[in-house]
């Protein structure tokens, strides 16, 4: 088991956890994973990043609503439904400015009229997409009605609330009703999306009943705790019974606070509470759109809170009866587990509690598992709200013999209250040898800990906590500022190591994009000194409000022993800090395998098709179970690249036939693996920084894939770098030296506006095909926002290859002007000379003339500052 562990509230005795996989509660409904403004547009998220955290539900705006920008209902349409979603929910009040929705009149009648024309205009538009999409639509005509359009504020109906009179509201509702259903006899409504479940709902569904308005799915928010969501829906589920309506569909579009919300041990919980529910939920929008409620870094990226809705989406066949310690009980070891009986298998996720537990397994059945069960566990731990995440680590792998009685125990040492963590169950009889923990030690020091010299320190806090959920969560509740311009401040971490190696560090910290200190240069650089030996510049990440936390990652070399690491804003060497950061902790980890070499097992991936299977036990596997992929079968796996480049993807099998290899969406031209015998297929694939989807697709017999391994590699596929200066500028495209972290000290600005100012690259390709071009490009517009929510615009860039169509490109924030990230995408170049052009316009609003007044769409591309082309992939 790993040891130690990290800081928190620790519990006297070991817990424990019990999962009876004899007690199913029917089919895994995957409700949870839903999300409030979580899509900005076709490409931010990416449909990758969509698609593998399982999303189910989203809600946003209306099509060219002004309450935010992006998140256009019929833009996100396409891709979330392409990408696996079920339902779309318009909040078709957002196409109004402020909260409380500052609708035009004097009158309430006025008022109401003018909503009238705005929803036929919204309902028409829908009309235009094709069936196969427009049925994932949901209309949600008022949201949290009872504060805004018929409550009591200076933008209310008549300031009376429907709480204490109903009347309008009620009438309101029914016209709206009639309205959407004459346009759309398909449409689905959904109502009535109150803050909270008040008794009054019961007098609308009455209301509803009797008019013939009753909503096809019944909305309302849970913000509060998880176990809110348990008893409202029971007491919803009682009012149709008493009223004799129903059962129908439920969503519970908004939940979780800040605190809550990127914690895996946090979010956990929210998740058992509406699975054991079987109802949908969407995760609120207290921050920026376009990042999955926080689960999304950047465009193609995912934190801790993503990989636990993966691993939450990965549950199939039937949930089954959990047993907590402290049942319902938010900030305890709460779970939610399945199984499937013809994958053979069983999965728990856990976690919300420091210390040691245990997950009591019972009605082990052994005509699904054999004789001996093969309990893998995996950590979750958290890694900030904007901080990117690997896979979860591995931290135990053992083959144990249920009792007589069909139970047994797997301990959890060492548990981390802000980590979930995952169980998988499978037969344990034959198979590869067992793994040995990705982690060979980890601790963390907290930066409130550290000692500290010179002038400006402070100790922040308490941040988030249980009694304040609209803080943001920080590893033990406080941090510390003071490395700033023109500080002296060092902060020093005395740290001990069991032995020599080469250490991950990873420090969390945060500026705030806004503050002026910030502005000045973007990202805080400071000095780390390791017991004060050569110095290393550091740039501590960016965040949209302060506290929001990302972690900035080194290696150093420690020998076992006590040793002295010091942050600093000066050195004598190096310069001085230029910015302003907090830091929360300092994480410190030796790994067991070499930097950059992770493996995913066959019996954790997605399979598809009727000719996929997992089989365990074959003879020459050495992961836990065998995927069996016949023509047209799939074996999905999310594999993660902490940057872009050349990767060397290495599929272990067991031959029986063969199969191609898709990145994304691209079926990478002739590359096939497998074969008749065993043996291992290398691929040397450029992967995008962040979250690659790889597809294995049987095409012949009936391949045996045992595992991925993704290892380092380079020179197989030789890549071109272009600097965006050294292309052809035309019309106001120019040079800019303003980014001091640019490639050289020089990018590209002001491409956009138009067509005619442009930047075009000349390309030379070896050969004819799928390439990749990794973008470094940075992007810091940021449009007016009326309340709590930062406002980044997404720019966009039309690429064009050869004077071909363009293809449009999302680009999210990278938070300032002078902070650079890359965005991976596929082209097709001749072999030769190639032109890559970049332009971009304003969109327009959907009827193709008007145009957004409040600056949420920009009409230019983001700064350029170096263009990488590289051939997408070769068989090694």
């Amino acid at each position: 088991p790993l040891t130690p562990a990290g800081s928190g509230r620790a519990r006297a005795a070991t817990e424990s956890l019990t999962v009876d996989l004899s007690a199913g509660t029917g089919p895994v409904h995957g409700g949870a994973a839903g999300s409030l403004y979580g899509v900005y547009g076709d490409g931010v998220p990416t449909r990758t990043v969509l698609e593998g955290m399982h999303i189910r539900t989203v809600c946003t705006k209306a099509q060219d609503g002004v309450q935010h920008p992006g998140a256009d209902a019929l833009e996100v349409l396409r891709p979330f439904v392409d990408a696996g979603g079920a339902d779309l929910y318009v909040y078709m009040t957002d196409i109004y400015r402020g909260f409380p929705y500052q609708w035009p009149g004097v009158t309430g009648e006025e008022r109401l009229g003018d909503f009238m024309k705005r929803i036929r205009t919204q309902v028409e538009q829908a009309l235009t997409v094709g069936a196969d999409y427009r049925r994932h639509l949901v209309y949600v005509p008022f949201n949290e009605p009872e504060g805004n359009m018929f409550g009591t504020g200076e933008w209310s109906y008549e300031r009376v609330s429907w709480r204490d009179d109903p009347r309008r509201y009620f009438a309101a509702w029914k016209d709206v009703h009639a309205l959407i259903r004459g346009l759309d006899p398909e449409a689905r409504i959904a109502g009535p999306n109150t803050s909270i479940l008040y008794d009054e709902v019961k007098g609308f569904l009455e209301f509803a009943k009797e008019n013939g308005v009753l909503p096809d799915i019944v909305t309302w928010h849970e913000l509060s705790t998880p176990a809110t969501i348990r008893t409202s829906v029971a007491k919803y589920r009682r009012w149709e019974k008493e009223l004799g309506i129903g059962p129908l569909p439920v969503n519970i579009n908004e939940y979780a606070y800040n605190y809550h919300i990127s914690v895996p041990g946090q979010m956990v919980q929210w998740i058992a509470a509406i699975e054991e529910s079987k109802v949908d939920a969407d995760l609120a929008y207290w921050n920026i759109d376009g990042n999955l409620g926080d689960s999304a870094v950047m465009a193609s990226g995912g934190n801790a809170q993503w990989w636990l809705y993966h691993a939450y989406g990965a549950l199939t066949g039937d949930t089954v009866e959990v047993t907590a310690p402290h049942p319902g009980e938010q900030y305890t070891l709460q779970g939610v587990a399945a199984l499937d009986r013809g994958k053979r298998q069983a999965r728990v996720l856990f976690g919300g509690a420091d210390g040691g537990a245990e997950v009591v397994v019972k009605g082990i059945d052994p005509g699904v598992f054999g004789r001996t069960v093969r309990a893998t566990l995996h950590e979750i731990p958290w890694s900030g709200q904007v901080g990117d995440a690997a896979p979860a680590p591995l931290l135990r792998d053992a083959r144990i013999e249920p009792g007589e009685d069909g139970t047994l125990t797997v301990p959890v040492g060492g548990m981390r209250e802000m980590s979930a963590y995952q169980l998988l169950l499978a037969p344990g009889e034959g198979g590869g040898p067992l793994g040995e923990p990705t982690l060979l030690w980890r601790r963390t020091y907290e930066a409130e800990d550290a000692a500290h010299t010179g002038s400006g320190w402070s100790r922040n806090g308490p941040e988030g906590s249980p009694e304040n959920v609209a803080k943001f969560a920080t590893s033990g509740g406080y941090d510390v500022g003071g490395l700033r311009t023109g500080s002296d401040v060092v902060l020093t971490f005395e740290v001990e190591v069991p032995q020599d190696g080469t250490y991950d560090l990873s420090v969390f910290a945060n500026s705030y994009n806004e503050y002026d200190l910030v502005k000045e240069q973007g990202p805080t650089n400071v000095f780390l000194r390791v017991d004060g030996g050569d110095p290393k510049e550091l740039l501590l990440p960016l965040g949209y409000k302060w506290v929001v936390w990302d972690h900035t990652d080194a290696r150093v070399e420690l020998s076992r022993g006590r040793h002295t690491l010091t942050l600093a804003a000066r050195d004598p060497r190096l310069g001085e800090t230029r910015g302003d950061a907090i830091v929360d902790k300092l994480d410190l980890a030796l790994r067991a395998e070499r930097p950059g070499v992770t493996a995913y097992e066959a019996a954790y991936a997605e399979l598809r098709g009727g000719g996929a299977a997992l089989e365990y036990g074959r003879a020459g596997a050495r992961g836990i179970g065998t995927a069996v992929l016949r023509d047209g079968a799939r074996a999905v796996f999310w594999v993660h690249a902490a940057e872009a480049g050349e990767t060397a993807v290495r599929v272990d099998h067991l031959g029986g036939g063969t199969a191609s290899l898709a990145l994304g969406e691209e079926r990478l031209a002739d590359v096939a693996v497998g074969g008749e015998r065993a043996g291992t297929s290398t691929v040397a694939v450029v992967l995008g920084a962040g979250l690659n989807k790889l597809t294995l697709a049987g095409t012949s017999g009936a391949l045996g894939v045992d595992r991925l391994r993704v290892t380092p590699s380079e020179g197989v596929l030789t890549p071109s770098v272009h600097q965006a200066e050294d292309g052809e500028l035309t019309g106001a495209a120019r040079v800019t030296r303003e980014y001091t972290f640019a490639t050289g000290g020089r990018a590209v600005t002001d491409v956009g506006d138009g067509p005619d100012n442009a930047l075009t690259l000349q390309v030379t390709a070896g050969r004819a095909g799928q390439h990749a071009l990794a973008i470094r490009y940075s992007n810091a517009q940021q449009a007016p926002a009326t309340h709590y929510n930062p406002d980044p615009v997404a720019r966009h860039a039309d690429v064009a290859v050869n004077g071909a169509e363009p293809v449009r490109v999302l680009f999210p924030t990278t938070f300032h002007f002078n902070n650079f990230r890359e965005l991976t995408v596929p082209v097709e170049l001749e072999e030769g000379r190639n032109a890559i052009r970049f332009t971009s316009a304003e969109l327009p609003d959907f009827d193709g003339e008007s145009y957004n007044q409040y600056g949420q769409r920009s009409p230019y591309a983001p700064v350029l500052d170096r263009i990488t082309v590289t051939p997408l992939a070769r068989p090694v």
